[in-house]
């Protein structure tokens, strides 16, 4: 496997929220090339995309179902960045045909769909990788590290939320939002969950390596659009550690303003998206500290993560190559060994955990009460 990985694109156009971020950062330190891709349903999109992403155009394909199955003894894995409520078909045809999978967030859109997968992949002896890629910034890796080695001390409680005005914030000439249309229907978990509250659900268990039991929650829809834009939500964990999670795209002057709290029982530890390079730790003896990847660092300031010295803060695409990277040796153990693990990379057990939390919370604003955490093998 000293080759690149070949790998496929279902969805990610120039146009598409991720597309680009994902196209550069798989790229960046030479461990994969774009194979080929099926960009958009749009055939001119598609085109253009190919165009932009230097693609040979006899592997462009206008039918994701046509390139994989044309494809299916060339490829290392396909990347499925269409909009979540089609992920499902995708990954059970890519699964069927051994085609490794890497799923950008949301997995599916509820839980039994993730039990579908969870069966299909054991079944098949598969391999899926979810794509999360804010644990891919190294400053918060050194931090769950610090979490691990106590000095935080013992996890008492926890705030976390992600803020954007994107259903509020009307543009220069006075245009009202147009969100994608899938992100305008919400089914059993509205999209808002599926898009903002994976996040939260996922940096919370990767940090404090806890799990949800129960929940109870508020959803609002306080823009014109007919679906929910805002959430609050007070959850409890594993070893008595409880929290609150925030996410909203009805926030103006909130471009993604993602923060997380760890509050434990020796210290407490800020991190802020916005400024991704740095921790603020508060101790029990009153001093404050900054933690970054230039002092101290015991994990940030690993050599696979300096691309350049720190006081050139790395952002959102390094992070997901970070994530790639992270990927690029599951997918390598997979292939020598059958299967693999890792710290860094989820599967479909983590998801359709937290899927199982965002139903949670649905249930809980219908009930107005808490409702537990279903467990992943309650169905």
């Amino acid at each position: 496997m000293s080759e690149r990985f070949k790998l496929a694109f279902i969805g990610g156009s120039i146009y598409s929220a991720v597309g680009y971020a994902h196209y550069v950062a798989c790229r960046m330190d030479s461990k994969w090339e774009i194979f080929a891709g099926s960009f958009s349903t749009d055939k001119a999109i598609n085109i253009e995309t190919a165009d932009a992403y230097g693609l040979d155009k006899c592997r462009l394909y206008h039918d994701w179902r046509k390139m994989v199955s044309e494809l299916v003894s060339e490829l290392h894995a396909v990347v499925i960045l269409t909009p979540t409520p089609s992920h499902n078909k995708i990954i059970l045809a890519c699964i069927k045909l051994g085609i490794p999978v890497i799923c950008e967030k949301a997995l599916v859109e509820n839980s039994a769909d993730a039990f579908v997968i969870k069966k299909m992949l054991k079944k098949h002896k598969a391999f899926l990788a979810v794509t999360y890629n804010y644990s891919g910034y190294p400053i918060i890796r050194e931090l769950r590290d610090k979490i691990e080695n106590g000095m935080l001390g013992n996890i008492l409680h926890f705030q976390a939320e992600m803020p954007q005005e994107g259903y509020l914030k009307y543009d220069s000439t006075g245009k009202a939002p147009v969100p994608q249309q899938w992100r305008l229907v919400d089914k059993s978990i509205p999209a808002l969950h599926l898009d903002l509250g994976v996040h939260l659900h996922q940096l919370i268990g990767y940090l404090t390596k806890l799990n949800p039991k129960e929940v109870i929650s508020s959803q609002n829809r306080f823009s014109n659009l007919s679906v929910v834009d805002n959430v609050n939500t007070m959850c409890r964990y594993d070893e008595g550690m409880v929290g609150n999670m925030f996410f909203s795209k009805s926030s103006l002057g909130c471009r993604n303003g993602l923060k997380i709290r760890i509050f434990g029982s020796k210290a407490s530890a800020e991190w802020i998206q916005m400024n991704p390079e740095e921790i603020l730790v508060c101790h029990d003896n009153g001093k404050r500290e900054i933690l970054d990847r230039a002092v101290d660092s015991k994990v940030a300031s690993l050599k696979k993560y300096e691309r350049f010295k720190a006081g050139h803060p790395a952002g959102y695409v390094e992070a997901f190559a970070n994530l790639y990277n992270d990927i690029a040796l599951c997918l390598k153990d997979y292939h020598e060994n059958g299967e693999w693990t890792s710290n860094e990379v989820y599967s479909v057990d983590f998801a359709l955990e937290g899927l199982l939390m965002l139903e949670a919370m649905v249930r809980s604003f219908e009930s107005k009460s808490w409702e537990a955490v279903k467990r992943k093998e309650d169905k």
